[in-house]
């Protein structure tokens, strides 16, 4: 049975809603099976009372904080630091407090990304690629400063609101471009990867209906949305003969950096704790 001490630490995601998060079920898996004193909770806030859990951050309280979302905007502007891929996806899903009482924020999403492609779709070769983000938000622009940084050709930004993808382009110059939604053969053709950085197939949401014939047959599709976990967009590209790569992945993938920064460790690796077997048995259990 794990014990919780006096010098027990503490740290934890902030987001709204919150309790759907599997961020918890994965570090403190981490925690136990690395035999490390601390905790990991789900924190639920609302805009007026999130500058209040920064707060007690700076005052020695939490570790670190994981931010999700509606709050990774607000993070970044409430920090006194900010690192370089925090600053490139201008969203922070990070915060570090150090001795000095200042909130440092960081972004690991980008490697999330990063990793579940490594992960996942092995044969992708990204320097030179061709892809398309589907979304213009917080998420396409943090999967674009990814992208670009692992020196990929070039990035279609493809977003219901045009003015956003532009904007959303303009930020990142030459190698990004945005293109109209619906004009799916210049978005898709002759693409390497396909990211849904859209809520588009997330429980409840409508599905993303992408004519994925008009993809050439080695794309790798990749979907942000974890639950559910097998999007229609992924099972549409399954059944096309299309590598796919999943949100958990990606979550699992940001999470390690974000051990690692809090901890000042690397995370027990899958021969010690099988973290992504868990979050299939909770996702399992929970649908």
């Amino acid at each position: 049975m794990r014990r919780i001490t006096g010098a027990t630490r503490l740290a934890g995601v902030i987001g709204q809603p919150v309790a759907h998060s599997l961020s918890p079920l994965i570090h403190n898996a981490w925690l136990e099976a690395a035999g490390i004193d601390a905790v990991y909770v789900a924190l639920p806030a609302t805009p007026d009372r999130f500058g209040a859990l920064i707060e007690a951050g700076r005052d020695g309280v939490f570790l670190g904080l994981n931010i999700t979302l509606p709050f990774k905007e607000i993070a970044l502007r409430l920090a006194d630091r900010v690192d370089a891929a925090a600053e490139a996806a201008g969203a922070a899903n990070l915060l570090l407090f150090t001795p000095d009482n200042a909130a440092v924020a960081r972004n690991t999403d980008g490697l999330g990304l990063l990793s579940a492609l490594a992960a996942q779709a092995p044969g992708l070769s990204l320097p030179r690629a061709r892809v398309c983000v589907l979304g213009a938000g917080g998420a396409a622009r943090g999967a674009v400063a990814a992208l670009l940084a692992a020196h990929a050709g070039e990035v279609r930004i493809v977003n219901r609101s045009a003015e956003r993808a532009q904007a959303l382009a303009a930020l990142f110059g030459a190698r990004a471009r945005a293109i109209g939604w619906g004009a799916w053969g210049e978005a898709l053709a002759d693409v390497d990867l396909i990211v849904n950085a859209t809520s588009l197939g997330l429980d409840g949401a409508p599905e993303l209906d992408l004519p994925l014939e008009l993809a050439p047959g080695d794309a790798v599709v990749m979907d942000m949305v974890y639950r559910p976990l097998r999007t229609g967009l992924l099972q549409g590209a399954a059944a096309r003969g299309l590598a796919t790569v999943d949100g958990l992945a990606m979550l699992i993938g940001q999470a390690g950096p974000s051990f690692q920064a809090m901890l000042g460790c690397a995370p027990p690796g899958p021969e010690v704790i099988d973290v992504r077997a868990l979050c299939l048995e909770a996702l399992e259990a929970a649908a």
